[in-house]
């Protein structure tokens, strides 16, 4: 059984109903870098995938962006996703620790397709952008704390 797949039903309901997370690397100095994401889960496979989509960027390559950068210096990651509310005992927040991978088209193609093909089923937006093109970030979950104020 995958670690995704265990998960206590308000966590998996956590990972199902966010829209965004939040991505946290180690820059080469140690600083972190922390950088909204979306992205779809595969939890048989203790997976989350992550676009580098054709939003603007502050770099034409997305192999160029801190976050890759980032990531092939040290793949270790944090992925936080949060249920904010003013009635406290509704917040919430699952953390997801693992190590990422930037998956190129042509590296595994069927990989890679499935990545895509959850990314665009999760947000519509994607429909129009050239995901297929571009290279993908994996999260393998290695560790999952969550914490909940009900």
């Amino acid at each position: 059984m995958s670690l995704l797949s265990s998960l206590p039903e308000s966590q998996a309901a956590l990972l199902v109903e966010c829209r965004r997370a939040v991505l946290a690397t180690t820059r080469q100095d140690g600083r972190p870098r922390l950088v909204p994401i979306t992205f779809a889960p595969d939890v048989q496979r203790d997976v989350l995938y992550s676009p580098l989509d054709e939003k603007p960027k502050s770099v034409a390559d997305p192999r160029a962006l801190g976050r890759v950068r980032d990531i092939a210096a040290d793949p270790r990651v944090s992925v936080l996703l949060d249920r904010w509310s003013e009635d406290w005992s509704a917040l919430a927040w699952l953390r997801l620790d693992g190590r990422a991978a930037l998956i190129e088209p042509g590296d595994d193609e069927q990989e890679h397709r499935a990545a895509v093909a959850g990314l665009r089923e999760r947000y519509a937006q994607y429909g129009g952008h050239g995901l297929d093109e571009r290279p993908v970030l994996r999260v393998t979950v290695l560790a999952a704390r969550s914490w909940s104020g009900a």
